[in-house]
């Protein structure tokens, strides 16, 4: 249903696909587990290359998918799954669309949201009996000093993302890092993570510095020369094995590669990146998975979209496991010890008791190739390899109460 004025939320009753291609409706006798979508639209920056315009619908995808895949499924359980969506315009107000979820009896709700959003909505009186699973942020604070006890998180945070990629450059041993940081706060978090991660795997910053150069004139006959000279002048002079760049809005990272003054590789934002999905994963079955997705969507998978993915598909596994379409049940099993989601990365997830946050292995890919996969070999851990990525028990800051 659509509202006229423009602030009011956007609504629409997802309509799912099984594998026939036939509309899936709830069949006779069938418990009905009802997922809820808020996300907001936002204004996104124009990117540098026309190569990387971001899909209107990303996230939104993934958690399609995973509700078609819980159908299918759901046909021989008896469980059906119905999919509300609420998405709230640029300048609306999202505490209007949990309203209008809460109203429809909706308890579980996939989100994308950004940071502030998220927690405004976490707090408000109608998400009392409401947990959220987190399918947009990276933010480490949610995990932390900010997190809440009816928040999942299903993607890496930027602590993990850190770990698998320093865990893997001091496999490498290339533990002499040049760590240039963009001006915005999530540049600067993920910059703070690096720095942890070095002091924790016993890596090395040589020198960190600040990107500050704005090319004025990026797609003149003569832009490139200009971007050459300043990375080379930029990085002379200093005794690095790999560089480590932090920016997050890929404001400059990109131009950063074949253009140091001596010749070392890129990693971070950009070059090789950590990350929690990437277009060339094939392992594990995830060709499957990335084919069904290119289908329904006609794009290749992003890390936003296999967050809603595994979200949608965590509330699925759990409901069958526990044989309920009850929130409160799906809630409790996901998180207990006997919950494990398959996600196509060689291992079985769970979510940690202390902070909500999803372990899982982290990718390190390059736009056309899969590098490895973190953690490690040889970084071990008493109870679990995956729990040396991101905070730890010991060090979480997250006080649920």
């Amino acid at each position: 249903m659509v509202f006229g004025l423009s602030r009011r939320v956007v609504f629409r009753l997802l309509v799912v696909l099984v594998a026939s291609g036939v509309p899936a409706v709830a069949r006779a006798g069938d418990e009905k587990v009802q997922i809820g979508w808020l996300s907001q639209a936002v204004k996104r920056s124009l990117p540098l290359s026309y190569l990387d315009q971001p899909p209107p619908d990303e996230g939104l995808q993934g958690a399609r998918l995973g509700i078609a895949d819980n159908d299918t499924t759901g046909r021989f359980t008896g469980q059906s799954f119905a999919f509300t969506e609420a998405i709230v315009p640029e300048d609306g107000d999202v505490a209007e669309g949990l309203r209008e979820l809460a109203a429809k009896g909706i308890r579980l709700v996939v989100t994308d949201l950004a940071a502030p959003e998220l927690l405004s909505a976490a707090g408000m009186p109608e998400a009392s009996e409401i947990t959220f699973f987190d399918a947009g942020t990276a933010d480490d604070r949610l995990r932390g000093t900010d997190c809440r006890a009816n928040i999942l998180h299903l993607l890496p945070s930027r602590a993990m993302l850190a770990d698998a990629l320093v865990q893997y450059l001091v496999a490498k041993r290339w533990q002499e890092l040049l760590l240039v940081v963009g001006h915005a706060d999530g540049d600067r978090e993920f910059a703070g993570d690096i720095r942890h991660a070095a002091l924790k795997f016993q890596a090395h910053i040589v020198e960190e510095k600040p990107w500050t150069f704005v090319p004025g004139a990026r797609r003149t006959d003569t832009g490139h020369f200009a971007i050459q000279a300043e990375v080379a002048r930029f990085t002379q002079g200093i005794s690095y094995d790999v560089l480590v760049v932090a920016d997050e809005a890929g404001e400059f990272g990109d131009d950063l590669s074949y253009r140091t003054f001596a010749p070392r590789p890129v990693t971070g934002t950009q070059g090789l990146v950590p990350s929690a999905w990437a277009r060339p994963h094939e392992q594990w079955g995830a060709t499957q998975l990335q084919q069904r997705f290119l289908r329904q969507a006609g794009r290749w998978m992003t890390d936003r979209d296999y967050g809603a993915w595994m979200a949608v598909r965590a509330i699925g596994e759990a409901a069958t496991r526990s044989k309920s379409a009850e929130p409160a049940a799906i809630v409790s099993f996901i998180r207990s010890d006997r919950f494990e989601l398959a996600a196509y990365k060689g291992a079985r997830l769970s979510f940690r008791s202390w902070d909500g946050q999803l372990r899982q292995p982290v990718l390190l890919a390059d736009p056309r190739s899969l590098v490895s996969v973190s953690p490690q070999p040889g970084f071990l851990h008493q109870f679990s390899e995956l729990d040396t990525l991101g905070v730890d028990k010991p060090e979480t800051k997250c006080r649920m109460g």
